[in-house]
Parts: structure tokens; C-alpha cells; sequence
């Protein structure tokens, strides 16, 4: 607040002393305060855009930081997934070989049979399958004791 009268008070003196100026210096009073003027823009437009450019370098770090987090986060996701997937398709498995098992002990001790099993017209003997008295072993061809192989000799 102090330098508020103090301010206004240069601006008006400095105002007088441009007005009773000659006119070369004037001249060269605009020409300094142009390129002055120019001088502060392109200083605020430099700082502006540094401080634009450190906002930006900070921000990439931060979602470079954000970026790598959740891959790591989604990569650790992702691997349990597989690992919980990996545990019930092994349960799966094992369920199924045990329910295999349990369909191929019962086939075996259920006698059920199935039509393949029934024997058909087919199966019923003819005249010619039955032995006839030529068939018959004669006393000839059944084996005695003698016939039998000794151990040893």
C-alpha cells in the first residue's frame, strides 16, 4: 500500500518530463521503451513456456511412474488369474479321471449287459457244429503219465 502513492507519483513526473521534451528524445524514449517492452514480453513469454515445459516434464514423469505401476499391478492381476485358472483346470482334470474310474469299476461289477450282448439267431448251434462220434477222443490219444516230460533229463 505504500508504494502505491509512489508509483502513481513517478508515473506523473515521468509523464511531465516526456511532454517537455525536445523531440529527438522522445524519439529515442519510444524507441527505448519498445524495445524494452519487448524485451519483458519476451522474458514473461520465455518464463511461461519454461515453466509450461517443467510443468509438462513432471507431469510425463508422473504418469511414466503411474504407467509402469499398473503394468506391474495388472502383470501380478493377470498371473493370479492364470495360477487360479491353472489350479481348477487341475482339479477339473483330476475330477475327471476319478469320475472315469468310477464309470469303469462299475461297468465291471454291474452285470448289466447291453443289446451288443445278447446273443442272437446266429449264435444258436446248427446240426453241423455238434460233435459227431468221430470227434471223440480214443483211448489212444489221451495222455498218460508216461507221455508227460521229466525235469532234468
Amino acid at each position: 500500500m505504500k508504494n502505491k502513492p509512489i508509483k502513481k507519483t513517478a508515473k506523473k513526473v515521468a509523464k511531465k518530463a516526456f511532454e517537455k521534451s525536445p523531440e529527438p528524445l522522445k524519439e529515442k524514449a519510444k524507441d527505448k521503451m519498445k524495445e524494452m517492452a519487448t524485451e519483458k514480453i519476451e522474458e514473461k513469454v520465455q518464463d511461461k513456456a519454461k515453466h509450461a515445459s517443467a510443468n509438462l516434464r513432471e507431469a510425463k514423469a508422473q504418469n511414466a511412474e503411474k504407467v509402469h505401476g499398473n503394468a506391474e499391478e495388472a502383470k501380478e492381476k493377470v498371473q493370479d488369474v492364470l495360477l487360479s485358472v491353472r489350479e481348477k483346470l487341475a482339479k477339473v482334470k483330476e475330477a475327471g479321471k476319478n469320475f472315469q474310474e468310477d464309470i469303469s469299476s462299475s461297468n465291471k461289477s454291474n452285470k448289466v449287459k447291453s443289446y451288443q450282448d445278447v446273443k442272437g439267431i446266429q449264435h444258436i448251434k446248427s446240426s453241423m457244429d455238434i460233435k459227431g462220434a468221430s470227434d471223440i477222443k480214443s483211448s489212444t490219444r489221451i495222455k498218460s503219465s508216461k507221455d508227460i516230460k521229466k525235469i532234468g533229463s
